[in-house]
């Protein structure tokens, strides 16, 4: 069996061209470009590199980045003015607070007080409550990334056994979730799941998400299944020279590549998808925000049958 590449990197440049078009109607609609607001507290380098990324992406499609960098010695008082003041801003549309957030800020509080309506990371209790009773949610973006990618291979999820690795409120719970309603058979496996091998064996479609370098070994996996490995890991790589590292997802590649039907790679796989459906995320908030009751053409319905004919039909 030659296993197939989920190309995460062709299928969120297509998407971004899709969305660059859906901005371009958007301002000749309202006179103003879509604006998403990201937020980075200190000076993580990894995520640094990641707010430079989503900022040139915003810009690449046409929308208007904001972008505020702030100390690592910032208060938490102060952090909360800010998102108080670009919640009340018209031109802003989304508000993204890179996590993790130094030791003195409550990232709950933070997460809280983002306008539900801006929060297109999709992490509000309102938004995630949506999402849990089928309502018309913002949906955290990693999940909806997947979803594109598993669809790009199977189509039509319905009747699938689907593994979750990790139950996070950022990816596995929400990734369970919007399995369910494209009707997928879903179990949700973590660190106290008995046989956790087993279980991981029954999937058709196995996503992983623990932050467990290579935990899942090629014999977890069922013969033919899809695999979606979300989990980035940087691990020292000696034999490529002095302080060299590599990075590598939750799944073994190597071995899991002899037996999948298809699998993303790590990285060039889930990666590209969150930050694409993050600017997804931006342009169906400035839609709902305008009131003019029209939806972006590069709705959630569109995007998550995107590679497949079938529909995925969210509740209205």
């Amino acid at each position: 069996m030659t296993a197939q590449m989920i190309d995460g990197v062709k299928i969120s440049t297509g998407l971004l061209g899709d969305i660059a078009r859906d901005v371009d109607a958007f301002i000749a609609l309202f006179g103003r470009p879509p604006g998403l607001a990201v937020v980075l507290v200190g000076d993580d380098p990894a995520s640094s590199v990641y707010v430079r990324s989503k900022a040139q992406k915003t810009l690449d499609v046409g929308m208007r980045s904001f972008e505020h960098r702030l100390p690592a010695t910032t208060s938490e008082s102060a952090l909360l003015s800010l998102i108080s003041e670009l919640n009340r801003m018209e031109e802003v549309d989304g508000i993204l607070v890179q996590l993790p957030l130094p030791a003195q800020i409550d990232e709950r509080r933070v997460l809280m007080a983002i306008d539900p309506e801006k929060d297109v990371d999709g992490f509000h209790p309102m938004n995630a409550g949506l999402l849990a009773t089928g309502g018309e949610a913002l949906m955290p973006c990693t999940p909806l990334g997947c979803m594109i990618l598993a669809r790009s291979v199977l189509g039509d999820l319905t009747g699938l056994e689907a593994v979750v690795v990790g139950r996070s409120n950022i990816v596995g719970k929400p990734m369970a979730q919007l399995l369910s309603m494209a009707n997928a058979t879903v179990t949700i496996a973590h660190s106290g799941t008995q046989n956790i091998a087993g279980t991981c064996r029954r999937a058709d479609l196995l996503i992983v998400a623990v932050g467990h370098p290579e935990m899942v070994r090629g014999n977890w996996i069922k013969p033919g299944a899809v695999v979606i490995d979300v989990g980035i890991n940087r691990l020292a790589a000696p034999e490529l020279g002095p302080g060299k590292t590599r990075l590598v997802g939750d799944v073994t590649f190597q071995e899991a590549i002899k037996v999948v039907r298809a699998i993303t790679p790590v990285p060039g796989g889930v990666g590209p998808m969150t930050i694409t459906c993050l600017l997804q995320n931006t342009m169906l908030a400035a839609h709902r925000r305008s009131a003019s009751g029209k939806q972006p053409e590069i709705c959630f319905r569109q995007t998550l049958s995107h590679s497949h004919d079938a529909p995925f039909s969210l509740p209205s």
